[in-house]
Parts: structure tokens; sequence; C-alpha cells
């Protein structure tokens, strides 16, 4: 059956069905007139006769006179072969609609394994994922259409990732020499106007913060060719990370503190980056005098890392928006350090090259705690 189209199996599993139920009426039908027949013969082995003239009396069949009129009542019993027939129908009407239940939910099974399929695709997984072409006709075209237009995909990622990686490459050498350049100028001329002095201040802040960029998205288009088969304690990693940001919270008066220790397998550049990021991004959106605080909890076959912070709490309709490339929620206090809104992009990229997800376990006024689960031991595949 395994051949057979859509409209095929639908139509032999209903011509079945049908035909189930025409027999189950019938029998059941059949089974009550018998019944009801047997009664009727047995009362009429010790019922009553109504003669003529209206009495009523007991009789035997054999003592009736051939030429003499008689009329038999047997009392209720067509009202009850009716009400026996009605209970019969709606009992094959129930059943038959559990079955069709059943057997349409057979019939529809392909539908439900190429669903199934389909809900594996990730952004992750373009280049391996296929769908099973080896299915009924009405599903074969539509897997190989499918296939097809994964592969497209993939290429259009692909050629998105080159193009953002050369962009990012070719970038860099002009921004760094309007850098120096801008630097040296500054030094050299160091009784310039104020008016002059700000615009300079403002031109090296942007251009840092195009570096910045330009460095975020050379990261992100070369993510997928680092290796991930290091050993990685998370606790001295984060020690280090608090000694980086130390200058950062110590002008914003806000303390860092860790918890915890997990050991894990990875690629110690990435997951460096993945918890220096929610650490910084903690640290510049809390308020002053505030603290960030980073845990570790180590489970059987992953890691679980918070980060929790004092900010004033990310919006519900923001929280799944804020792993966007480019979405910033305040975007004046993200001009103000210089955020591009690519840090939490960044984050969920390397969350997911690891096997690993993402989120905002709980946002309040009082503060917000990011989630990252990532597995402790890395698949093969690439």
């Amino acid at each position: 059956m395994k051949r057979l189209s859509l409209q095929w199996r639908i139509t032999l599993m209903t011509v079945l069905l049908i035909g189930i139920t025409c027999v189950a009426m019938n029998l059941l039908l059949c089974s009550s007139g018998v019944y009801y027949m047997d009664t009727i013969a047995d009362s009429l082995q010790g019922g009553t006769v109504i003669l003529n003239d209206g009495g009523a009396a007991s009789f035997d069949p054999q003592l009736i006179a051939p030429n003499e009129e008689l009329t038999i009542v047997v009392d209720g019993v067509q009202g009850r072969f009716r009400t026996t027939n009605w209970y019969i129908t709606a009992a094959v009407t129930l059943l038959s609609g559990i079955l069709a239940y059943f057997v349409s939910g057979r019939a529809l099974k392909p539908l439900r394994s190429f669903t199934s399929q389909v809900e594996q695709v990730q952004l992750n997984n373009l280049a391996d994922m296929r769908i099973d072409e080896d299915a009924i006709s009405e599903f074969r075209q539509l897997s190989r259409s499918f296939n097809q237009m994964l592969e497209r995909l993939n290429n259009a990622f692909s050629a998105q990732r080159q193009f953002t990686g050369n962009a990012a490459h070719e970038l860099r050498t002009p921004l760094a020499l309007m850098q120096a350049q801008l630097e040296l100028f500054s030094a050299e001329h160091p009784d310039v106007r104020p008016e002059t002095a700000e615009f300079l201040t403002l031109l090296r802040e942007q251009t840092e913060r195009l570096i910045q960029m330009t460095r975020t998205l050379l990261e992100m288009s070369n993510l997928r060719q680092v290796e991930r088969n290091e050993r990685i304690q998370l606790a001295p990693m984060i020690e280090e990370i608090f000694t980086d940001l130390a200058p950062l919270s110590d002008k914003l008066g806000v303390t860092l503190t860790a918890e915890g220790d997990g050991i894990m397998t990875g690629s110690d550049a990435l997951i460096y980056r993945l918890i220096f990021n929610l650490t910084e991004n903690a640290v510049k959106y809390n308020r002053p005098g505030g603290s960030v605080r980073v845990s570790v909890t180590q489970e059987l076959e992953k890691l679980l890392l918070r980060v929790s912070d004092t900010g004033c709490g990310i919006p519900e309709v923001y929280q799944r928006s804020i792993f966007q490339p480019f979405f910033r929620v305040d975007k004046s206090r993200s001009r103000e350090y210089g955020g591009a809104g690519l840090g939490l992009s960044l984050v969920w990229e390397i969350a997911d090259l690891h096997g690993g997800s993402v989120w905002v376990e709980k946002s309040s006024e009082k503060g917000t705690t990011i989630a990252v689960g990532l597995p402790t031991q890395q698949s093969t595949k690439p």
C-alpha cells in the first residue's frame, strides 16, 4: 500500500469503512428482527385474543375454528423493535466515527511524516537536511521541490556569510588607518578649538564603533570554521572575563559575582565571547551601583549558564527579538556605549553552533536573567 497515492488510500479506506458499517448494521438489525420474531412466536403460544365482541380471553391456536375471525395483539413489540433499531443505528454511527478517525489518521500518516521532517530543518543544518523523496506520489514532487528550496537557501546563506566576511575583512584596514590618523592628529594638535576637539572625539568614537562592528561581523562569518573540540572549564574563564570587564564595571559601580563551575567540550574562544558579551551587556545596561551574577550549573549531559543583572528589564514584546542582528531595545543607550545590536546575535549563533540555546529566563523592573543551555559534549556533526 506504500506505493498508492493519498487519493487512492482515502478512497479504499472509505469504501472499507462503509462496507464494515453496512455489514455491521445488517447483522445487528437482522439479529434484532429475529429476536422480536421469536418474541411474537412465544406470545402466540400463550397470549390473549380479542374477540369480535371486545372480550379478551386466553386461547389455544389449535382450538380456533378455521372460519372464525380473531385479532392477535402482541403488546409493545413493534415499539420496542423501533427503539432497539435506533439504539443500533446510534451505536454503529459512533463506532464508525471512531473507526473513521483512526482510518483517516492512517491515510494521513505520510503527511505527518513529512511535517516531522520539515520541523527538523534549522538554519544550522540546511546543508545536511534532506526530506525523504521515497514517498507517495502527492508528496514525491513536494519533497523534491522542498529539497531544492533548502539547497537554494543554503547557497544564499553561504553567499551572505561570505559577502559579510569579505566586506568586514576589507573594511578592517581603512578603518584602522582612519583610527590611527585621528589619534595622531589629536596628539599633534592638543590645542585645537573646543568645537574641533569635540568633533574629533565623535569621529574617534564612531570609528571605534565601526571597528567593533566589523570585528563582530568577521567573527560571525567565520564561526563554522572554528574547531569545537577543546576542554573548557568555565570558572577560570569567568574570572578572566571579570578581570577584562573590571574597568567598565568600576566606572559604572557594578559589582560582579560568580558561582558554580562546569566542564564542557567546545571552542574556548567562542564560549569566552558568549559569556563576555552576556556579562558586558549586563554591566552596560545595569543601574549605577547594581550587580551582575554569573552562575553555572553542571548537569548530567549539559551546562546551564545564567547571567543575572539588576537593570530595568526587557519588555516581554522584545524578549525574542533581542537575539536578532542589529536589534536594540534602547537605541540611545546603545549608541552611548557603541553598541551595534550584534552582541546577543553572536551569543545566539555561538550557542546554536554548540548545539545549545539561549533565552530570557525572566525579566522585570528588578532585573533580567538570560540563560544558556549547552551540551557538555559536542556531536561529531560539523
